[in-house]
């Protein structure tokens, strides 16, 4: 926020001509009384006993310093210590040019000083399509990271496939079930733990075109390797699809079945077993992960001889940590928070430095159709795929609702709302606003504004409070970034997106923004309602929803 900036600045340039000392967690807020001025410091409230003092005497000091600062015009002082200020209009309009002037890096910053980021996200079990479960993983972890490479980070997503494992035996052994199906043999009744969506049939038919009854003369083993494989080329092409669909791309994919084959989970088994952390009994290998923090031991080989699934995931993320990242972020859905103690208890023995990781837990998805409950199942074929979202309700509205709650929050995802084209509709009522914008501009050129022509000494005739305010909102932006990226919260952009939209829609019915006879202040309003697009388009952007021009009833 450029009008932070500038207070911060001169606070601690006074604080410092005084010799006094200050406690660099102060802060710079919009006061709960708006008659108390524009923005309010507690820098005196909690710096006063560094320095002895009293606050009130400690603030009084302060202001004897800041009393001739360009653009404020009133500095007062609240007990029991606040500083308030009030800002002179000229320095808002300021605000405006700048976001006239760069409209395409409005807000950017360098914030996060290039720090490198691996973010996994979504990592869904190639096992069949894209739920709404990781349809909320994809909207947020996307909009994280256009988020934070905006605030100045350097990030890289990350897709993690679990194409090993016993998940991956069973839908071979479905989809050869399926296929014998199609084959005309009887079969009965799908085994309970088997997969029985609808997509298993389809993989079957695919099956049949590219291979024939050819398969079923090949030995067992050969023929469920065959049927891995095709599998999971197959619906490892299909999640790709849907992620395009979503408009999430990855610039990683990660085999498991390639770490298998790189000899990483052999070094994880001897590295812990040189540390002595490994013991054998009831003829399995554990690992004494109770020594780090774990609340049990775990096993890491059975007795066949098979590395549990912890063993693959610790050999991944040493894969993380070879490739130098500073920080690994690992977005994962609400039944993984027992994985993490054990994850964390190996690393630890492995003596690699477990604050790099950081996990981030998604909760629960529900889906309301007409105010019931829709009940899914993945084993069980009751699926609602991201592809049927997208088709039912949109990709735009299908971000927005995921990416506008808090990542620890459960979603109530209702279709209704979703569909509806009016104010009820968050994502509808904010792009509405862009499009009544888009309108008003292209109603100007017809009344021969030049929209082309600005001059900045014209923004004195925007004067209205409500005007000001709206300036002060579109000022915070560059703040909310920046706490969005911090808190790993993309919500914080919607909650914007949605208020700015509001102050704009009421700005839209109370003040008229083309007056032939008053070019003047037209021209001024016109301006900040460019600005106002410029930055909701923006924040629309970054969490992967459009900014339409209309918004034509479909």
């Amino acid at each position: 926020m450029k009008i932070k900036e500038l207070l911060k600045r001169e606070i601690i340039k006074s604080v410092k001509t005084l010799k006094l000392k200050h406690n660099d967690k102060f802060s710079i807020e919009l006061p709960k009384i708006k008659e108390h001025g524009d923005f309010s410091t507690n820098i005196a409230l909690i710096s006063c006993k560094l320095n002895d003092m009293q606050p009130m005497e400690m603030a009084e000091l302060i202001v004897e310093k800041l009393n001739k600062i360009k653009h404020i015009s009133e500095i007062n002082i609240a007990k029991p210590g606040f500083i308030n200020f009030k800002i002179n209009n000229a320095f808002y309009y300021e605000v405006l040019t700048d976001i006239y002037n760069e409209p395409d890096d409005y807000g950017k910053s360098d914030y996060g000083n290039g720090k490198k980021i691996l973010l996994e996200f979504v990592s869904a079990n190639p096992t069949g399509p894209l739920n709404i479960v990781s349809a909320r993983a994809a909207a947020y972890g996307d909009s994280l990271y256009r988020i934070m490479n905006y605030a100045g980070f350097n990030t890289v997503r990350e897709f993690f496939i679990n194409d090993a494992g016993n998940q991956v035996e069973i839908l071979a052994e479905s989809i050869e079930l399926r296929f014998r199906e199609l084959l005309g043999e009887r079969i009965g009744e799908m085994p309970l733990e088997a997969y029985h969506g609808e997509y298993v049939k389809d993989l079957a038919v695919v099956l049949n075109a590219t291979e024939g009854s050819r398969i079923l003369h090949l030995s067992e083993i050969e023929r469920i390797q065959k049927i891995k494989k095709f599998a999971l080329e197959e619906i490892h092409d299909v999640q790709k699809a849907s992620l395009d669909l979503f408009e999430v791309e990855f610039d990683s994919w990660i085999s498991e079945q390639a770490i298998r084959t790189q000899g990483i989970i052999e070094e994880v088994l001897s590295y812990l077993y040189e540390a002595k952390c490994t013991y054998e009994k009831d003829d399995a290998i554990w690992f004494y992960s109770t020594r780090f923090g774990d609340i049990q031991d775990r096993v890491l080989l059975k007795t066949d001889g098979q590395p549990t699934y912890i063993v693959p995931d610790i050999a991944y993320h040493l894969t993380k940590y070879q490739r130098g990242y500073d920080l690994m972020i690992d977005v994962l859905g609400p039944d993984h928070h027992g994985y993490i103690p054990r994850l964390i208890a190996a690393l630890k023995a492995l003596e690699y430095d477990t604050d790099k990781l950081e996990f981030i837990f998604l909760q629960q998805v529900n889906l309301f159709n007409e105010g019931e409950k829709i009940k899914m199942s993945k084993r069980a074929g009751k699926i609602v795929t991201m592809n049927e979202l997208i088709e039912e309700v949109g990709k735009d509205a299908a971000r927005f609702f995921f990416a506008d709650r808090k990542p620890n929050s459960h979603l109530n995802f209702d279709l209704e709302l979703a569909k509806k084209q009016s104010a009820e509709n968050p994502v509808y009522y904010c792009q509405y606003a862009h499009a009544r914008i888009c309108s008003v501009l292209e109603k100007a050129i017809r009344f021969d504004f030049d929209l082309t022509n600005f001059q900045d000494k014209k923004l004195k005739k925007l004067s209205r409070p409500d005007e000001l305010e709206i300036i002060k909102k579109l000022d915070n932006f560059p703040d909310i970034i920046i706490a969005a990226a911090e808190h790993r919260e993309p919500h914080r952009l919607c909650d914007y997106a949605k208020e700015l939209s509001a102050m704009f829609h009421k700005y839209y019915h109370d003040c008229p923004l083309l007056v032939k006879r008053a070019k003047d202040t037209s021209h001024a309003r016109l301006y900040l309602i460019i600005c106002i697009k410029t930055v909701l388009a923006k924040c629309l952007d970054l969490v992967g929803v459009s900014a339409p021009k209309s918004m034509r009833k479909k």
